[in-house]
């Protein structure tokens, strides 16, 4: 059995925060602490670089007890909030910060794509900076050389491949400095959030060369909060959380263990009190189900229901009930919105004093990406409750049209069936040709 690429075990990294400085209520105790700041200083370089028993107040784990393996050729996420130790994870493994315990071994040349266009010097123009990246990346002259003409022809700055970038417009020269990395040949890379760079064409265009990387057989280790992207190159994944790891399995399985886990319901549907509406009737949960159970993972194509849970408050009856329930994109872009009535559902009476209203998709119209829920109620013409942005629902790739494939993600959010015909020349041309 050949020995894993990468070897992570028992890593821990933890680093010292600073503290809000004590504030005095008086005169003489400002003074007084102002006398004795020289010792406090002094305490405070000593503590730098030594960690005693009870520090916890300023000390913070980043990664704590992190054990897993990725085999040669494998492409691995790594998935976490923000802070959850996803970059430690990667400098540690890069060799940029060392770790507090364990230990992480890495077999084969290693490349990082950590903090695009770290090395880039303003003065020096494009094609200087390319030499200059990509040797600090670990590229030979040769490479370079022999990649040189891709590398520029990708990042589209070939006007201005001898202008010196400090010039560049800002896109330009992300474009350039992920154009380098991304011409890596290395036999394991690591990768931090380099997707979200660019405009949304070259953003395409870094999504498939990732894809080209990670079809290529290299080991990849890749971070980021573009889900769908993970999905798409990553067949497993890791869940971080404050420093831990809280799963590891198939990357569907990840990602739906982190968006149920990180979206908390109380959080997103907020306080009560503080929406919109008369408040006669409040939502208390939205969740989603597939398959009748619960879930955050959808897939195109397949059956999926939206489930709202409310709370009636007080005796009078809610009549002539509307109920609204849209779907929009991370921008806030409507995409799909159901209504009871006008779909031919009316609801003459909500019952109470609890209740759920569920919402049926038979075959979910939505491509493969991440969307966003709004949800209000009506009774008679006046709003009750109105929850915006009470939650985000990972869609994957599915079979919509029953053809065996899957639609690519670029092609838009919605799906809807559809047919081809090809009419003959005496058919197209109808009665007038005839």
């Amino acid at each position: 059995m050949s020995r894993p690429a990468i070897e992570i075990d028992h890593l821990a990294k933890r680093y010292r925060i600073g503290l809000a400085e004590e504030l005095h209520d008086t005169f003489g105790g400002a003074v007084l602490s102002w006398l004795g700041s020289p010792l406090s200083n002094l305490r405070r370089l000593r503590r730098l670089s030594r960690f005693d028993p009870g520090d916890d107040a300023d000390v913070i784990w980043a990664l704590r007890d992190v054990t897993f393996a990725v085999a040669a050729g494998e492409v691995v996420g790594i998935i976490g909030a923000n802070g959850a130790g996803k970059s430690t994870l990667l400098k540690i493994l890069s060799g940029i910060t060392e770790p507090t315990a364990g230990r992480a071994v890495i077999h084969g040349r290693v490349a990082s794509l950590l903090e695009v266009g770290t090395g880039f010097h303003p003065d020096l123009t494009g094609r200087d900076n390319v030499y200059l990246n990509g040797t600090i990346l670990g590229m030979s002259k040769g490479e370079i050389d022999r990649k040189f003409d891709e590398i520029v022809d990708f990042a589209e700055v070939g006007t201005f491949i001898d202008t010196p970038i400090k010039r560049y417009s800002s896109g330009m020269h992300v474009r350039l400095a992920f154009s380098v990395a991304a011409h890596l040949e290395p036999e394991i890379l690591l990768i931090d959030e380099v997707l979200a760079v660019g405009d949304a064409a070259f953003r395409k265009r870094c999504l498939g060369k990732m894809g080209e990387v990670a079809a290529s057989g290299r080991t990849v280790l890749f971070v980021s909060h573009n889900l769908s992207a993970v999905e798409r190159l990553c067949e497993r994944s890791v869940v971080l959380d404050h420093g831990r790891i809280v799963f590891a399995g198939p990357t569907a399985a990840a990602i739906d263990h982190y968006l149920r886990h990180t979206l908390d319901d109380g959080a997103a549907l907020g306080d009560p009190q503080r929406r919109p509406g008369r408040g006669r009737v409040r939502f208390t949960r939205i969740w989603a189900e597939s398959g009748g159970a619960e879930t955050v993972h959808l897939t195109s194509g397949g059956e999926a229901s939206i489930c709202l849970a409310y709370r009636i408050s007080g005796a009078q009856p809610i009549r002539k009930v509307r109920v609204r329930l849209g779907w929009t994109n991370l921008l806030g872009d409507p995409l799909l919105t159901c209504i009871n009535d006008l779909s031919g559902f009316p609801i003459p009476q909500l019952p109470g004093p609890e209740g759920t209203i569920r919402i049926h998709l038979p075959r979910l119209p939505l491509n493969a990406g991440t969307y966003r829920l709004n949800a209000w109620l009506k009774s008679e013409r006046e709003i009750e409750d109105l929850v915006a942005e009470a939650g985000e629902l990972t869609v994957a790739g599915g079979d919509f049209y029953g053809t065996g494939m899957s639609i690519p993600a670029d092609c838009g959010p919605l799906l809807a069936d559809h047919s081809f015909e090809v009419l003959a020349p005496s058919t197209a041309a109808g009665p007038a040709g005839r």
